[in-house]
């Protein structure tokens, strides 16, 4: 806190200064903002040209920034056009008079029309590419996909270039879990248990945009390896009450979501709620592994049913106050449900010792039969709080952001033995709960020193504290549970706290040659105490992160740019959380309370080209990550699998991405591409049972497409494949998603109804796994049945004129935390403490039963089985 505290007298200091008079030289300036005439965006890096009245020869000029802001100062008195063009749009031209009257000229907003050509070429009148790329991110606009109606956020995801979803909902970006997930660039403890959850809180009706940040600059969090995923959800920028209705039933869930607004005059009030079921999702698992130890190979054959049933629920408020046209505030309180149950129904494990072959009959030692309710509740909450003040001067700003979130959670497994060889505990019952809070200050100053250079300064300051507190129950039937009384599970506790200061520096620059240049650096304080079971643990580390950004905007329209990042990934409490889970007796796990971070080094090198009613989009990029969170597995006695992690890992990947999007004609629109990656994986460590490598390729593809029949209809079809993944120590098998959906529009476009269909073809989809170790092997098999039909609703009721001005709104991102992830790839969260995750770490790394053998391209033991 005391270094927030002198990072913020600094930050006073230059606000003072900010106050002083502004000088005016005599000479002249003119500014303003160009926007697009028909989306009411801004129109960045066009062209702005003062041109003499009698040769029309330029005499200045500009290049709009990525806002549509240009200024142009130290012009001489006189007469002169002012002319702003830029490719596929309209040249607009204004006759001005500079003299010591009026020597600066501000137009505000100037809109400027698409060229006639464009507009027969792209046809949709007032919808934005589907994708644009900016100098650090790729910006996915959602709202002008058709395709993504009546599903949730993570069907949004699986249509962005970069971005995998998995069967389970979890996110990689070029193929690492290593991200952080933001909603409307703040992040939340309702992500922080379980991101793959999460995101199924959030309609995909209402995300206006997909942010993701592969080279964030230096006012971003350091944390998030691999980049940030920044979901922007759609506002109420109207005067008077609007309100939406999004709803979908299908046959293996359904949703219902209400958001409302009200705007007038200085005041704006929205509301929102959301709520999804999942049900009737079976599954069926297989496992075959077997372990060697002190000369003794034990094998397992399991086998069991799965079911899933969850409920969640996302509810908002937030309002908005312009104070007067230089200050305003902005607040918002969100709330979130989890009710999760997985099952394992008639989990049969087989056991043998010093088989010598597939004839498992004759070494057979043990065989028991049992259920397992895996249960995974919490309640989140997030306040937030955050003042803006505009100067005089044009981006001269200074912000003060606040947040707080908390998040209870329960994570509670209970096993039930029904038969078995060797004495048993009819009921064992695992209870796991965790709190974890986060507070937040963060103050951001930023101001130009020249007509096309703008720094920024800011601090940030992050308290964070988790508890987790593990116990084991038994009983000899359900619901009367007394203290477990046996020797294999001990009870466990952690109070884990954690600090960060932070401050950094960043310096923009805009060049007449369409030349931009973003470069920043970082400086962070971590300090950590903790009390866990094991011991007390502290320790603290500082990090200098620096970031370069530099895009070429050519002439043709397209962008060419370059970015270096160095990026730190601090574990997350499903790393760290000591409390041993026990859903699979073959498989148990826990974490280690005294890893430390990873650090990685990114590499981005990308092209985009804009072709008539087309864009195409090219990038290659290279990662390396050293001191890698990796997960360990040991075998313990009756051929059990014990899984933890180490900081003992290296992973490199090397990639190119491809993405198009294609207007075939004015009735059909046609999108996709494909993402590749050479993974290489190492454990350099000299002890044999842990050192491994393995190196592959790793191929993803997506297409999609929207089909206008004509009338109001509609016909939208989308499908996805991943390639097998490559694992530090075997692969995972491929996957594949599809699904091809019908929509009629009514009442002026205010409704729509569409009927939709998944995975079609076939009824069940089984993905296999397969390890190999110096101490175990294992082959495992996944089946889901993900057949779907659904019938989706929407409705928006209101008026739907009068845009208001947009006040500068920012919010906090704390770019934050290894996530172990749903397949074991790590993750991130706005918060510390996690919950019981499908396939993360807090159930063993498992999912329906089975040790995870997925890490694609983060190294993971797969031995066996902004400030």
């Amino acid at each position: 806190m005391k270094n927030f505290l002198t990072l913020l007298g600094i930050l006073g200091a230059l606000y003072l200064h900010a106050q002083a008079p502004i000088e005016i030289a005599d000479h002249g300036k003119v500014t303003g903002i160009i926007m697009d005439s028909l989306t009411n965006k801004p129109v960045e890096f066009a062209n702005v040209a003062l041109l003499d009245v009698t040769t029309k020869k330029p005499v200045n000029g500009n290049v709009c920034d990525d806002q549509g802001n240009f200024e142009i100062s130290k012009i001489p008195f006189g007469n002169y056009i002012l002319s702003i063009s830029f490719i596929g749009y309209n040249t607009k031209e204004f006759k001005i008079q500079l003299s010591k009257q009026r020597s600066e000229i501000n137009f505000g907003k100037i809109s400027i029309t698409p060229s006639e050509t464009m507009l027969k070429t792209v046809e949709v009148v007032g919808q934005k590419q589907l994708i644009e790329e900016k100098v650090d991110r790729l910006v996915y606009n959602a709202e002008s996909d058709a395709t993504a109606k009546g599903g949730d956020a993570t069907d949004v995801l699986r249509r962005v270039p970069l971005l995998t979803v998995d069967l389970d909902g979890n996110v990689s970006l070029r193929g690492s879990q290593n991200i952080k997930v933001l909603i409307n660039n703040k992040p939340s403890t309702i992500t922080a248990s379980s991101i793959s959850d999460a995101l199924k809180q959030i309609p995909a009706d209402q995300i206006k945009t997909v942010e993701v940040i592969t080279s964030p600059s230096a006012k971003y969090d350091a944390e998030g390896s691999a980049g940030i995923i920044n979901i922007i959800t759609k506002k109420n920028t109207l005067e008077g009450l609007t309100m939406n209705i999004n709803s979908s039933a299908g046959f293996r869930g359904s949703n219902l979501g209400l958001n409302g607004g009200y705007k007038k005059g200085k005041f704006g009030l929205s509301v929102g709620g959301f709520g999804r079921a999942n049900y009737n999702t079976p599954g069926y698992f297989s496992n075959n592994q077997r372990t060697f130890k002190n000369d003794t190979t034990s094998a397992t054959l399991q086998s069991a049913s799965t079911r899933q049933q969850n409920l969640f629920g996302n509810y908002t408020i937030g309002m908005d106050y312009d104070i007067n046209k230089n200050n305003s505030l902005t607040g918002s309180v969100r709330f979130g449900i989890r009710d999760g149950h997985g099952f394992q129904d008639g989990l049969s494990t087989l056991s043998f010792i010093n088989d010598v072959g597939t004839n498992y009959k004759d070494s057979l030692t043990g065989t028991q039969l049992k259920n397992i309710n895996t249960l995974n509740t919490s309640h989140s909450v997030d306040a937030s709080l955050n003042y803006t003040h505009l100067f005089e001067k044009q981006n001269r700003e200074f912000s003060l952001l606040t947040l707080y979130s908390q998040s209870n959670g329960q994570n509670n497994v209970i096993t039930h033995t029904t038969s078995s060889t060797s004495s048993f505990t009819p009921y064992l019952k695992n209870v796991n709960p965790t709190q974890n809070s986060e507070a937040t200050i963060q103050a951001d100053y930023q101001t130009p020193i020249s007509d096309n250079q703008l720094i920024e300064v800011g601090a940030k300051e992050i308290m964070r504290k988790a508890t987790s507190n593990g116990t084991y129950l038994q009983s000899t039937t359900d619901g009367n549970y007394t203290d477990y009384t046996g020797g294999l599970y001990k009870g466990n506790y952690l109070d884990y706290s954690q600090n960060i200061s932070a401050g950094y520096l960043s310096y923009s620059l805009s060049t007449k040659t369409k030349y931009s240049f973003k470069a920043g650096v970082r400086y962070e304080n971590t300090t950590v105490s903790a009390t866990a079971s094991s011991g007390p643990f502290s320790t603290s580390y500082g990090v200098v992160v620096p970031s370069i950004n530099i895009s070429k905007r050519l002439d043709n329209g397209g962008m060419l740019k370059f970015a270096y990042n160095r990026r730190i990934q601090r574990p997350s409490i499903q790393n760290l959380n000591p409390n041993l889970v026990v859903s699979n007796p073959k498989s148990t796990s826990n974490g280690d309370p005294t890893l430390n971070p990873e650090y990685t080094n990114n590499y981005e090198l990308s092209y985009n080209m804009f072709v008539g009613g087309s864009t195409f989009n090219f990038s290659t990029f290279m990662r390396n990550t050293d001191n890698a969170i990796t997960q360990v597995r040991d075998t313990q006695s009756g051929g059990v699998v014990h899984t933890t992690f180490k900081n003992i890992g290296i992973q490199d990947a090397y990639g190119v991405s491809v993405f198009a999007n294609i207007n075939v004609s004015n009735k059909f629109s046609l999108s996709g591409g494909s993402d590749a990656y050479y993974a290489v994986l190492k454990n350099p460590v000299s002890d044999p049972i842990y050192s491994a490598s393995n190196s592959g390729w790793v191929v993803n593809g997506r297409m999609f497409g929207n089909y206008t029949i004509g009338k109001g209809w509609g016909l939208q079809f989308f499908g996805f494949i991943r390639g097998r993944q490559v694992n530090l120590q075997g692969y995972q098998g491929a996957f594949r998603i599809y699904s091809l959906s019908l929509q009629k529009e009514f009442n002026e476009k205010r409704g729509s109804i569409g009927l939709g269909v998944e995975n079609f073809v076939t009824n069940s989809l089984t993905v296999k796994s397969n390890t190999v170790s110096p101490i175990l092997t294992q082959e495992s098999a996944n089946t889901f049945y993900n057949f779907n039909f659904k019938v989706n609703f929407n409705y928006r009721i209101g008026k739907l004129t009068m845009n208001q001005p947009k006040k500068s709104n920012k919010s906090i991102n704390n770019d934050d935390l290894k996530d172990s992830g749903g397949n074991d790839d790590g993750g991130t969260s706005g918060g510390m403490m996690g919950g019981n995750q499908r396939g993360g770490m807090m159930n063993g790394g498992q999912r329906n039963g089975v040790p995870n053998a997925q890490a694609p391209p983060n190294l993971k033991m797969a031995a066996a089985g902004p400030a």
